[in-house]
């Protein structure tokens, strides 16, 4: 079996997969109570709990499965953050050396493109390679707080980046304005919940860069929007609109997404289009999502709620779409890891 091993922010993430059948099992520990209280992740404080919360999810683990098992450790190594990323490693090298089995790195944004396949591995009794080759040529669309990325999966599998955000991702775009509405963190989340049954068209907020050629996303602009119309409301103007102002914000951000893939889609050709990241998890991106495909003619593969985040199963499956035979010599941690970067 894989190892799985995350921890580029504030998600201590483990888990098992079993090369024949898929995924076995994912445990996590999440620090978003511990940083709601700040606004945000503190990189220090995030750190400690990795250090606190690897022990008790390997002791779990352990009670459910047979350890002696694992061949394989995969560990995020880039991008994240420094301190966190030094932990998830220490505890993969900790473990290579106490299990005698090799530790390979992994790109956690390639991880996300690729968690929309685990689903079909999942439920393909013919292997992996069947599982996967019939949707590509792929064009995936990762959305994150940190992250806005066209990018194509070619049929040799290889990645290429067709477009990216020039300024703030949707899901910081989103975390911003809603900390702007007084809504705390995380915030896209809120948004999206108080959004619902308000009207999308109550307020014009802008879609940067639809009237010019390209595929790069700009997302700073709206944020500026929104504060100077809140700047021109009263306390109870903006109570009394938020469902309005939420639903029409985030319709702006969906928007931007779903027509820039359109884009894309018309550019080249492709057998199935996939979304993924954190920002994935929103309801109405979702469905506006899978009716685009309809729309167009192509698979559409969603990234399940559970992968969504930061997780490890993605992690282990990463390993598995790259095929990769000889770990490193050394692993270094890669704050600044592009997706068009191997681990």
């Amino acid at each position: 079996m894989i190892l799985g091993i995350e921890s580029s922010c504030d998600e201590s993430a483990l888990a098992l997969l079993d090369p024949s059948v898929g995924i076995v099992g994912e445990w996590i520990s999440s620090q978003v109570s511990l940083h709601s209280e700040y606004g945000g992740v503190v990189p220090d404080l995030a750190s400690r709990e990795h250090l606190n919360n690897f022990g008790p999810l390997l002791r779990e683990i352990s009670l459910e499965h047979d350890l002696s098992r694992v061949g394989k450790i995969v560990v995020t190594s880039g991008p994240g953050l420094a301190g966190c990323l030094a932990m998830g490693l220490a505890v993969a090298n900790a473990l290579g050396a106490a299990w005698k089995v090799p530790v390979f790195a992994a790109n956690h944004l390639r991880a996300h493109a690729y968690s929309v396949f685990i689903a079909p591995f999942h439920e393909n009794p013919h292997g992996f390679d069947e599982a996967v080759s019939g949707f590509l040529p792929h064009l995936s669309l990762i959305v994150s707080g940190g992250n806005t990325i066209l990018a194509s999966i070619e049929e040799d599998r290889s990645l290429r980046i067709m477009g990216q955000t020039v300024d703030d991702a949707a899901g910081e775009a989103l975390d911003k304005g809603a900390k702007l509405l007084g809504l705390g963190y995380p915030g896209g989340p809120k948004l999206e919940q108080l959004g619902v049954g308000g009207d999308k068209k109550a307020f014009d907020f802008p879609r940067a860069l639809l009237n010019k050629p390209g595929l790069e996303f700009s997302f700073s602009g709206l944020k500026t929007s929104l504060l100077y119309t809140l700047e021109k409301m009263s306390e109870d103007q903006v109570s009394e609109n938020m469902a309005d102002l939420c639903a029409s914000y985030q319709e702006a951000v969906v928007d931007v997404l779903i027509r820039k893939t359109k884009r894309a889609l018309e550019e080249k050709s492709f057998r199935s289009v996939g979304l993924s990241g954190g920002v994935s998890n929103n309801e109405s991106l979702r469905q506006r999502f899978h009716d685009l495909a309809e729309t167009v003619g192509v698979s559409c593969l969603l990234a399940e709620r559970r992968h969504t985040g930061d997780n490890a199963g993605m992690i282990a499956f990463s390993h598995l779409f790259e095929a990769l035979t000889e770990p490193p010599a050394v692993i270094d941690i890669k704050p600044s890891l592009t997706i068009e970067s191997m681990a």
